[in-house]
């Protein structure tokens, strides 16, 4: 069992999770577009990895397998960004988040660590700044949409700091022991920048 603050945080996060989980659902019951269902795909895993960590500790982040499966936050909502409001490219970024899941699969699961240094930072990186920069970049979107692109940064910062830790690595003063305490207050305010920004109707 994770200790208290991180299951406080974990629990706000999973609430956050859990809402824009309900509020993708309602949007494509409504409007059947297929960018909710890619942004459903990313908190539904946010929710799933989050209740993980409350009972199995934040131990399992070292797991190939959780790591593979967490890569799919980044890539659905950067996935859910391309397919709304930047079509003439969507079908090339689904390529791209397709064979960046099957690289971080092979390459984690498989041990291939040389090859898993290069594939995690490199498309969870790139998913990160596609969150971060495609609010400001797309338009007709609420002004408020600019919350989507904070928490890119977090989710970037936090998802390449996290993948340095499993290769045994250190980034800048991402040091392990500094991760594990940031880390689920970074989630949370994540889920709220996404939250807030995700939501905004004007």
């Amino acid at each position: 069992m994770a200790p208290i603050k991180d299951i406080i945080f974990l629990l706000l996060t999973g609430g956050l999770a859990a809402y824009l989980c309900w509020y993708f659902y309602q949007r494509y019951n409504l409007h059947k577009a297929l960018h909710n269902i890619y942004y459903l795909m990313g908190f539904a895993v946010l929710l799933v990895s989050g209740l993980l960590l409350i009972f199995l500790s934040l131990g399992i982040l070292s797991s190939p397998y959780v790591l593979t499966v967490a890569s799919l936050i980044p890539l659905g909502i950067s996935m859910g960004l391309a397919e709304e409001y930047f079509p003439k490219w969507k079908t090339y970024f689904k390529w791209f988040a397709a064979i960046g899941f099957l690289a971080i699969s092979i390459t984690s699961i498989g041990g291939m660590d040389s090859l898993k240094k290069i594939a995690v930072p490199l498309f969870h990186g790139i998913a990160g700044l596609v969150i971060f920069l495609g609010p400001f970049f797309a338009k007709g979107a609420p002004k408020g949409f600019f919350w989507v692109g904070i928490g890119g940064v977090l989710i970037g910062l936090g998802g390449i700091a996290l993948a340095f830790i499993s290769l045994g690595k250190q980034l800048l003063f991402f040091s392990p022991d500094f991760v594990m305490l940031i880390l689920t207050p970074l989630l949370f305010l994540m889920a709220g920048a996404f939250a807030l920004g995700f939501t905004k109707k004007g």
